[in-house]
């Protein structure tokens, strides 16, 4: 299969690349803009690989998609170039607007007037698969239950509510168009190559350069936590079996708060490496005020695509944020050029650039 994946040097993007070049039966294009969260140094395992190709561009360039989709003969494309991080979206809404809904808008026309040119099987055969958020859904309450696919949306922050406007973007095309789409939603992703403004690396560059463990509010905010290689595999049987025109669900059943979170991160370090002076590294934390907007929950319902796909997360939270641990502590060469340069630590979101 012709994959082109949008977004293949962030941090699921490279995950999912790096995925499906493993097998040589794939072809793989990557076609990212390189924005600060883009990283090529997370695809040096297949950057030489005969079925990989990177091309930097950006997916509102029409006339560069359209050539790469007929070029390259693609089957499927994994849409999951964005900007991400809700704090950058308080700091500047703009470029948000920009990459989630102005580019998915370009992207999708490029995409249909590719497909509409297709022979009737290859037309058959094609999915534009979109990728998106839970946060899309808004604010749980501590004591509700779960978010469903049939959960309205409600988004919270410019992040959210541009990944939202995507959403209905993407679904739109397929109803007025027929373009053939799959969608899914996904919980918060961990593990390797995340890039550090994210709670989980952060906490841990910040515990190894015995730095502060900074925590928004009190720590009581529940995210529900996805290893990226479940995440990876769910992508994949969504694009293989999903039903088109449907969206899929995508969580780890791991919740946590995120005081939980940075404290068992602290506790495998703890046995890992101990401080100079002798302290716990949970000593290192230190409570913040929170950001604008933060959501208390969120928490997915995945018996959807447990029961239609037969995909659910292998990874314990446990296990893989151990994993996640050792592998940055084995792995300076790729965080420490982002540690100096693209993102120190600084903290963002604080209302004053927005303002």
């Amino acid at each position: 299969m012709n994959i082109l994946v949008t977004g293949g040097a962030g941090f699921i993007g490279s995950a999912l690349c790096r995925h499906l070049a493993a097998d040589p039966r794939n072809r793989v294009i990557n076609l990212d803009k390189l924005t600060y969260a883009g990283n090529l140094a997370s695809l040096r395992a297949v950057e030489a690989a005969p079925n990989y190709r990177f091309v930097r561009g950006d997916i509102a360039n029409e006339a560069l998609v359209g050539a790469l989709l007929r070029e390259e003969k693609i089957d499927r494309v994994m849409h999951l170039a964005a900007e991400t991080h809700v704090d950058r979206s308080i700091d500047g809404p703009g470029a948000f607007v920009e990459t989630n809904i102005v580019g998915t808008f370009h992207l999708l026309k490029a995409v249909l007037g590719y497909w509409r040119c297709l022979d009737a099987e290859a037309a058959r055969a094609f999915r534009f698969q979109h990728i998106s958020t839970d946060e899309v859904f808004g604010d749980l309450p501590l004591d509700a239950g779960l978010f469903s696919e049939e959960t309205p949306y409600a988004p919270s922050s410019p992040y959210s509510a541009s990944k939202a406007a995507s959403d209905h973007l993407v679904r739109a095309w397929h109803q007025t168009f027929g373009l053939p789409v799959l969608l899914t939603n996904c919980s918060n992703n961990y593990g390797p190559f995340h890039f550090p403004e994210k709670l989980i690396p952060l906490t841990i560059l910040n515990a190894i350069e015995d730095k502060p463990l900074p925590i928004y509010g009190h720590g009581s905010n529940v995210r529900d936590w996805l290893h990226v290689e479940d995440h990876v595999r769910a992508l994949v049987e969504v694009g293989r079996c999903g039903r088109v025109g449907e969206s899929y669900n995508i969580g780890g059943r791991a919740e946590r708060t995120n005081l939980e979170v940075v404290e068992t991160v602290c506790e495998i370090l703890d046995r890992r490496r101990q401080r100079a002076n002798g302290a716990r590294h949970r000593d290192l934390i230190v409570f913040v005020t929170d950001r604008p907007g933060h959501d208390r929950r969120y928490a997915m319902d995945i018996s959807k695509i447990e029961r239609e796909l037969g995909w659910n997360p292998a990874e314990s939270f446990e296990a893989g944020l151990a994993r996640t641990v050792d592998w940055y502590l084995e792995n300076e060469w790729w965080w420490a050029p982002i540690r100096s340069g693209a993102y120190r630590g600084e903290r963002l979101g604080t209302l004053v650039a927005a303002q």
